[in-house]
């Protein structure tokens, strides 16, 4: 099985390396300037669960080569279209594209642009950033990935990527539920995102705060008034699994789009929690705090954007 993973940021290059680890055959699809860092110092995993380093097969947008049987989009979502547009050269009839975006809007984009065959469902749960060498730094316990066909089959191909993982250094599994699953996870790191970013702060002191937790669970069961009106396959009791998953964290965790907002960087404000909010407003659903932090987050854009202009 051949594999292009589309980037080599923190949660691609950590999952494409520890396949490469493993002794897959993949290829990361890199912009010049990271294909270059790559070339000079290699691929570079620093994770509590096993250092790792090694030289890797790229492409740069443009360059030539055969369709590839999985296409791995880590991207951001602000990143989607020049990132389909990437990708689609290397995209051919037996293509399965696997997304690991957060969210659930780029779902439909993907399957417009590359047909519902194509597409699996996918996710994960890892902390995971790049530091200033453009090295992967792992610092959580968690370094999981899931996938799955939409319509919950047990395909061929899911079978032949879940032996790519096999014995690899994380935790892979496939689902036969992974709409439920994607759900399930765009409401925990909705409502997690949206919390630390609005706090400026990691999760242990928010959820120590009688307050602040408080108002950790109402942002919660707002994202799941919301996905039930959808009529999305949300399970009953996902607001009480998404609490307990949250309190299992560790003290210091941050969330992504938190150390993206300290680093400057652009954030998934509206494929978050502008999508969620969407949604509620065609529900004529009331949700103050998911309101409160989608406005924390267009402030944050706007002064980021001023500051650029005016660099």
């Amino acid at each position: 099985m051949r594999i292009l993973v589309l980037g080599a940021g923190a949660v691609g290059g950590y999952f494409g390396g520890r396949l490469v680890e493993n002794g897959a055959d993949v290829t990361f699809l890199v912009r010049q300037r990271r294909a270059e860092a790559l070339k000079q110092q290699g691929l570079v995993i620093r994770s509590i669960h096993g250092d790792y380093s090694t030289k890797v097969k790229l492409l740069q947008p443009g360059e030539h080569a055969e369709p590839f049987d999985v296409v791995i989009m880590a991207t951001k979502a602000y990143h989607l279209d020049e990132a389909l547009e990437s990708v689609r050269p290397y995209i051919g009839e037996g293509t399965a594209v696997l997304p690991l975006l957060n969210g659930y809007a780029h779902m439909e984009r993907l399957q417009q642009e590359f047909g519902q065959d194509r597409v699996l469902g996918g996710l994960c749960f890892i902390e995971v950033t790049l530091n200033e060498q453009g090295e992967i730094v792992h610092t959580s316990a968690r370094h999981d990935i899931v996938f799955g066909e939409v319509d919950g089959t047990d395909s061929a191909r899911v079978r032949r990527l879940g032996e790519a993982f096999a014995g690899a250094n994380c935790t892979a599994r496939a689902s036969s539920n992974i709409i439920q699953e994607m759900w399930n996870k765009y409401i925990f790191i909705t409502a997690l995102s949206g919390m630390t970013t609005l706090f400026d702060s990691p999760l242990g002191p928010i959820l120590k705060q009688q307050e602040t937790r408080q108002a950790y669970r109402e942002l919660v069961d707002e994202l799941v008034a919301v996905a039930k009106a959808e009529a999305v396959p949300v399970e009953e009791n996902v607001a009480e699994q998404t609490m307990k998953v949250t309190e299992a964290l560790a003290y210091g965790m941050k969330s992504s789009m938190l150390r993206d907002m300290e680093k400057g960087l652009p954030v998934e404000a509206d494929h978050l929690q502008g999508h969620f909010l969407q949604l509620a407003r065609k529900h004529g659903l009331a949700t103050p705090l998911l309101e409160l932090v989608y406005g924390k987050l267009k402030v944050y854009e706007l002064n980021r954007q001023s500051q650029t202009t005016h660099a």
